[in-house]
């Protein structure tokens, strides 16, 4: 239903009366102060209506950046882990080489030392080579005739006996370890350390142990007893450690002792050795024989 104009006109005048009413009442209102506070009414009813809505927004806000922070906290953290872990592996790098060297420093004096107390002039070199088919019973040194090195020499370390040279070339040479049982032919003459009882060692394979042969059961032998070099072999000279008795079965009146001796060089981790230029003595054949005492003669 449309009004007139002169119905309009009519009602305006009350319309604006209302409206002038409340915007009074409004000023009134937000002028009116707490006596207690000193704070405007209206303020103060619209901030207590704002209030849980702001609230609500601060929290989301807040844990928003917090979710943020956390994240680049977490990332950080892994940034730092990884870097940690990688210095812990260069450190770890680092003490191994320096006992790597420190280690070789070691043997290096113990070889020095031998060579400034042996009578032999030894001759210092480095394991190049093994071969796994002979049972790592057998090394290459890079050391050959051009250093003085000659078929049957002794090689050693400072620990004790390792070989002796069983082939050579301008530059490099064999070793045949004693744990060879091949070495037969160049079997070391022993003496053992309490008893002294003499005996023929030779090597028992793969194994790592040499097999102490010909000593009586009467003899004293007990586990842990040494074994030294006698020279009377013609290869090694007198005096050098050849290991510690590890196994024995006791033998009797009539039968010999089983005796078998772990070597006191570390055969198993080779690096640097020393081939002793030991030359034995000349065995200077007899010119007189007595009648009947010599082999094959009747």
């Amino acid at each position: 239903m449309r009004r007139t104009q002169k119905e309009i006109q009519q009602v305006a005048p009350w319309w604006f009366a209302v409206l002038l009413t409340i915007c009074s009442v409004l000023m009134f209102v937000d002028a009116a102060r707490n006596p207690a506070t000193k704070q405007q009414f209206f303020r103060v009813w619209g901030q207590a209506f704002a209030s849980p809505f702001e609230s609500v927004t601060s929290r989301v806000g807040v844990s928003g950046v917090g979710f943020v922070r956390r994240i680049a906290s977490i990332r950080n953290a892994e940034a730092e882990n990884f870097g940690l872990r990688r210095k812990v592996e260069e450190l770890e790098i680092q003490v191994r080489q320096s006992q790597a060297a420190a280690d070789e420093n070691e043997r290096l004096k113990g070889l020095l030392e031998l060579k400034e107390t042996s009578d032999y002039s030894p001759i210092v070199a480095r394991v190049i080579g093994r071969d796994p088919s002979l049972w790592f019973d057998t090394v290459t040194i890079n050391a050959g005739r051009s250093s003085g090195v000659d078929l049957n020499m002794p090689v050693v370390t400072p620990g004790g006996v390792v070989g002796r040279v069983v082939s050579t070339s301008p530059w490099t040479a064999q070793v045949m370890l004693i744990t060879d049982e091949r070495a037969a032919a160049g079997a070391i003459v022993g003496q053992l350390g309490q008893s002294n009882a003499l005996g023929s060692v030779k090597g028992l394979g793969n194994n790592g142990l040499v097999d102490m042969k010909y000593v009586s059961g009467l003899e004293k032998v007990e586990i842990g007893d040494y074994v030294l070099t006698t020279g009377q072999d013609g290869i090694y000279p007198p005096g050098l450690n050849i290991g510690t008795v590890v196994e024995l079965k006791q033998g009797t009146a009539s039968s010999l002792h089983t005796i078998h001796i772990r070597p006191s060089a570390n055969l198993d981790a080779l690096e640097q050795i020393a081939v002793l230029q030991y030359k034995p003595p000349q065995r200077i054949p007899p010119d007189q024989n007595l009648p009947n005492a010599t082999k094959g003669k009747k």
